[in-house]
């Protein structure tokens, strides 16, 4: 499509340039149109060989944490989009702003992609709120950490305790302790060490963004 086209293009301008993609997968349960299908097997050739990092969103996914978690009875693409831009503004947050162990597209690569076609990120993201939303609280670290994990705030219909983490990387925003983030990450790896590989020796990267996130309207 035309998508893959301009990212063809773009890695022929800029080969040295890191190439960072936000792919949606189709999704029967949003749209019945015929083609999207096709659209999406095709494309994943050009984001192997020309992307370094697709980060994988999936229809699906949206509708399950709009319907299950936000409580949308029938949820718009407006709202599918603004969980999507969240979670794009969740991960370029340390392109823009300072924080802890700062980090740029080039070390997050560095540290998750263990072969260079295994570039295929499924995120996961919390809290989760409703557009518009009043009500707000303050979650603690080992919440974060425990939603974060959660199948049901994956931006991907898939359930990871299917598979095995090759490798995570954890971006927080807010005040919250270094010293925390290390203790919750370091708890989760222990306790379900069997939903990791042994080999990966950089497992775990961690980023603390101190700006606190403004609330959407």
């Amino acid at each position: 499509g035309m998508g893959t086209l301009l990212i063809s293009k773009i890695r022929e301008e800029f080969p040295d340039r890191m190439m960072a993609t936000f792919s949606v997968m189709p999704s029967p349960k949003v749209s019945d149109t015929v083609v999207e299908p096709y659209n999406a097997t095709l494309s994943v050739h050009q984001l192997v060989e020309n992307s370094d990092e697709t980060f994988c969103i999936d229809n699906e996914a949206l509708y399950d944490i709009c319907f299950r978690t936000l409580k949308l009875q029938t949820p718009t693409y407006g709202d599918l989009n603004h969980l999507v831009s969240t979670v794009m503004s969740g991960i370029t947050t340390c392109l823009r702003f300072p924080g802890q162990l700062n980090s740029d597209l080039r070390k997050l690569a560095v540290n998750m992609v263990p072969f260079p076609r295994l570039h295929f990120f499924m995120v996961g993201f919390a809290p989760l709120t409703a557009r518009g939303s009043q009500q707000y609280r303050a979650v603690t670290v080992p919440e974060l950490t425990q939603q974060m994990f959660d199948a049901k705030n994956m931006m991907a219909a898939c359930d990871p305790r299917h598979g095995r983490y090759l490798t995570v990387a954890a971006y927080f925003r807010g005040k919250v302790s270094m010293k925390e983030v290390e203790e919750n990450m370091l708890s989760v790896q222990n306790k379900n060490s069997n939903f990791f590989v042994e080999w990966s020796l950089t497992m775990f990267k961690l980023l603390i963004v101190t700006l606190h996130r403004v609330a959407s309207r």
